[in-house]
């Protein structure tokens, strides 16, 4: 009998679609903004959401029908998490993709959907939504702090 969690006994191709939608921490960073840089491909995130992303949940307030208000929204799918760069380190999808395990704040490890707000990995607090700043301003709201959530955690494991 297996007793692992599915994360660590299956692949992203073997798991249901319950199982697969829980890998979502509800961190909403995979909901910012981000910028490419044509000539290098560099991405860049920045502070600004989706329209769409409620602020203090970090979920999506119209998921099922997000497409009908923002058409070019990225659905992750088993076959595309590989090939997508701008996935934060600290996601789910991403660390499962790439053997990893889940972090201690992760929901289906703490069992609580609290904590990854709790340990500073969400947007909770951090955003402005994109419907508050002019789009030619993007630029001006470039920030690093997705990219390197949880590295304190890191470094004290």
């Amino acid at each position: 009998m297996n007793d692992l969690p599915f994360w660590k006994s299956k692949t992203l191709a073997e798991m249901t679609a319950a199982e697969w939608e829980s890998l979502c921490d509800g961190c909403g960073l995979c909901c910012l903004n981000k910028i490419e840089e044509w000539d290098s491909g560099d991405i860049y995130f920045t502070s600004v959401s989706c329209k769409l992303l409620d602020g203090e949940s970090c979920r999506c307030s119209s998921y099922e029908n997000r497409w009908d208000f923002v058409p070019d929204c990225v659905q992750l799918t088993k076959e595309n998490v590989p090939d997508i760069a701008w996935l934060p380190p600290t996601c789910g999808y991403r660390l499962v993709n790439e053997g990893h395990d889940l972090y201690w704040w992760h929901p289906l490890v703490s069992g609580d959907p609290e904590t990854v707000h709790a340990a500073g990995i969400s947007a909770r607090g951090r955003t402005i939504n994109e419907n508050e700043i002019d789009i030619d301003d993007l630029e001006d709201y470039v920030v690093d702090w997705p990219l390197t959530v949880g590295e304190k955690d890191d470094e004290e494991a």
